[in-house]
This record gives structure tokens, sequence and C-alpha cells, in this order.
């Protein structure tokens, strides 16, 4: 099993989205919902790139949450969100074995919210003896404080927190690795802010002589 303290590999990463859904979006107050909204598009565009393993997961979809979030769908198409009752994926015996069927023991967790089905979650998972990594600017939480202190406890569970950006580059390590290069790079640029602007940038106005 990989340590925490090594860099990612592709190879040995799954992605957990849970809970992307427009109306527990509603109740996020600790982030700026269309950034969050383009923080999780990009890890999952991302995922889809370097070949991440998907697992998605939905609760409450008919009755108050709606579907996954379209944005968020289109960037795994192939990914069929599982819909489940209780507020821990882990005690969803569909979705828990979805997660272990992908064979991948280094989990990346995004979702909402982060008080409640992102710790929770993620906190059993390591219980489990998966390795976690919360990407926490594609969870979004009740309040700024709750989801600080949502964060904080998975931290101290072992859990170990990383962004979308740090994700991507991280795959990418070096920007000769021509495979994914064009992919990766157009997703700094339509999602990455300052930095994605610098890389347009740079492509269209710096030639060199």
């Amino acid at each position: 099993m990989p340590s925490n303290l090594s860099l990612m590999r592709p190879e040995d990463c799954a992605l957990v989205l849970v809970d992307l859904q427009a109306g527990l979006a509603f109740g996020v107050g600790s982030e700026d919902r269309q950034v969050l909204l383009n923080n999780a598009v990009a890890l999952a565009r991302t995922a889809r790139v370097f070949g991440l393993s998907v697992v998605a997961s939905t609760s409450a979809s008919k009755v108050y949450s709606g579907p996954m979030m379209p944005a968020v769908q289109a960037a795994v198409p192939d990914v069929a969100p599982i819909e489940r009752r209780s507020m821990n994926v882990w005690e969803d015996d569909h979705v828990r074995a979805a997660i272990e069927a992908m064979g991948r023991k280094r989990l990346l967790i995004s979702g909402l919210v982060t008080e409640a089905c992102v710790t929770f979650g993620a906190l059993s998972a390591m219980a489990s003896g998966f390795e976690v990594l919360v990407v926490a600017d594609a969870c979004g939480g009740v309040t700024p404080t709750s989801h600080d202190l949502a964060l904080r406890r998975m931290e101290a569970g072992g859990a170990t927190m990383t962004s979308w950006i740090q994700v991507l580059l991280e795959f990418q390590r070096d920007w000769t690795r021509k495979e994914t290069y064009t992919s990766a790079r157009a997703i700094v640029e339509s999602n990455g802010g300052g930095y994605g602007i610098g890389l347009a940038y740079s492509r269209d106005m710096i030639h060199p002589a």
C-alpha cells in the first residue's frame, strides 16, 4: 500500500464523488458555489484524463437533492451514480462493494456536505485500510467553520488534504509526458483561474525565436 508521504500515481488511485447534487449545493456556505462546481468538474475531468476508476453516489435524488450536477456528470458520462440511503457511503453495501471492486487502496474523495457524507465515508474507509486524500476545494460545507472543522477531523484521523490542481499536477508531473499533456493543459486553461489564463497567454503570445 502506498504511503501518504509518497507522490500519487494514477494507477494507485480511485476517485469517489459523494453527493455532488444541486439540492445539497444550495446549502453550501463554505465556498462560492460556482467555484465549488468548477473545482469538482476539474477534478472529474482530471480523473478521466489520467485513467482513474470513478465511483459516484447520490442520496435523496428523487425527493430533494436531484441528480448529480449536470456539469460533473458530463465530465464522467459513463459513470452511473449509485443511489443510497445512509449518510455514510461506506455503510451502503452497493457503494462500498463498488469502491472495493476497483482494487485501488488510495482514494480521492470529493463531495457534499463535508461535515457529514464526506467525513463519515473518509473515516470509515480509513478504518477499513484505505488511504484517503480529501480534495478539500472540491468539497462544500454548511458554513466555513464547520467545513474547516470537518477537514481537521479527517486530517486528525489520517486523511491527507489536497486540491484538484495539486492532483492534476502530481499526476502529470512532467510536461513532456505527451500522452496526457494536451488534455491536462486544457483542464488548467479552462478551470485553473489565473494559472490557466497564464498558460493560454503563453501559448498564444509567446513565440520562441
